[in-house]
């Protein structure tokens, strides 16, 4: 097993972090038989859109509210690992609430012992996250 595929399966790693490209990640998982949820940001411009997108990729459930507080609530039902792309026309504020509610969510499932991941694919490297790997 890889050193990145041994990162991905510890909850103590669990978090949101920033990668340049998708390579590496997506075969560390289909490595280790993971299943990624891919949510692409493209054309999301405001909150609105974002809980809409968010709702549809992560099939939650039909009490979800679509604000904050009921996103923090939704993803204390979705565990495993998010790639999110093209967030580039996303407001400042929405991506830093969201980055704070997903840090949030990893956070409550490293408590119980599972491995919580989301990931920005940000070649730009504007979103405030650490890498989850060093790339070459």
């Amino acid at each position: 097993m890889g050193k990145l595929l041994e990162r991905l399966k510890d909850p103590a790693r669990s978090g949101v972090y920033r990668a340049s490209r998708d390579t590496e990640l997506l075969d560390a998982l289909r490595e280790g038989g993971l299943s990624p949820v891919r949510l692409s940001l493209k054309g999301v411009a405001d909150k609105a859109a974002l809980m809409a997108r968010l709702a549809q990729s992560l099939q939650l459930p039909e009490w979800f509210g679509a604000n904050w507080d009921a996103l923090e609530d939704a993803l204390t039902d979705v565990r495993g690992y998010l790639v999110f792309r093209d967030q580039e026309t996303l407001p400042a504020d929405d991506l830093g609430v969201l980055l704070d509610v997903l840090s949030g969510a990893a956070g409550y499932w490293a408590e119980r012992g599972e491995p919580f991941f989301a990931v920005f694919i940000d070649p730009e490297r504007r979103v405030r996250a650490n890498d989850l790997f060093r790339e070459a």
